[in-house]
C-alpha cells in the first residue's frame, strides 16, 4: 500500500468514527472508540487493497448466525417487557429499537429463528393500551352504530310520467 494511500484510509477511518460518535443514536464508552477506530481501519485497508468479497463470501455474509443475547424464554419471562436478543436490554416495545438497527420486526425474527407470531410489544403494555382505547371508546362508535341502523327500506318505484297533453 502506498504512503498517500496509508494516509487517506486512516484520515477516512478518524472522520467516519467521529460521525459515528457524532450521532445521538450511538451510545458507547470511551474504551470502545479506539476498537471501532481499528475495525474502520481495517476495513477501509481492505477494501483499498482491492480485496473484493467473492460471491461465496457474500453469501456466507448473508446467511451469518447471529448469536442472541438471551434466549427466547428469557426475553419473554417479564410481563413488564421485552429483552432485545440484539443487546440484552429490556424494552416495552421492540419496534423503534428495531429500527434503529436496520431492521423490521420480520427480519428480527427471522435473524435469531422466532416464530410469526413471536411479539413485539410487552404484555402489560398491550393490555394498558387496550384499557385506554376501550376507555375512550375507540371503535365502540362503530359498532354500536352499525347494530342500531335499521335497514334501509327498499326504495319505492316511481310511477311513470306521462307527457303532458299541449293545450290547443
Amino acid at each position: 500500500m502506498s504512503e498517500e494511500n496509508m494516509l487517506n484510509t486512516v484520515e477516512l477511518a478518524t472522520e467516519l468514527t467521529i460521525a459515528w460518535l457524532g450521532n445521538q443514536n450511538n451510545r458507547t464508552s470511551a474504551e470502545d472508540v479506539p476498537a471501532f477506530l481499528r475495525t474502520m481501519h481495517a476495513t477501509l485497508s481492505e477494501l483499498a487493497d482491492g480485496a473484493s468479497a467473492t460471491p461465496g463470501d457474500e453469501a456466507a455474509l448473508n446467511e451469518q448466525e447471529f448469536t442472541p443475547a438471551v434466549s427466547v424464554r428469557k426475553s419473554l419471562a417479564s410481563k413488564d417487557h421485552i429483552i432485545s436478543m440484539i443487546d440484552g436490554k429490556p424494552y416495552r416495545t421492540l419496534r423503534r429499537h428495531l429500527s434503529t438497527n436496520g431492521l423490521t420486526p420480520e427480519e428480527y425474527r427471522a435473524r435469531y429463528k422466532l416464530k410469526a407470531d413471536y411479539p413485539m410489544v410487552a404484555e402489560s403494555y398491550s393490555a394498558q393500551r387496550r384499557e385506554m382505547a376501550m376507555k375512550i371508546g375507540l371503535g365502540a362508535q362503530g359498532r354500536a352504530a352499525r347494530a342500531a341502523a335499521p335497514e334501509p327500506a327498499p326504495k319505492a318505484k316511481r310511477a311513470a310520467r306521462k307527457p303532458a297533453a299541449k293545450a290547443e
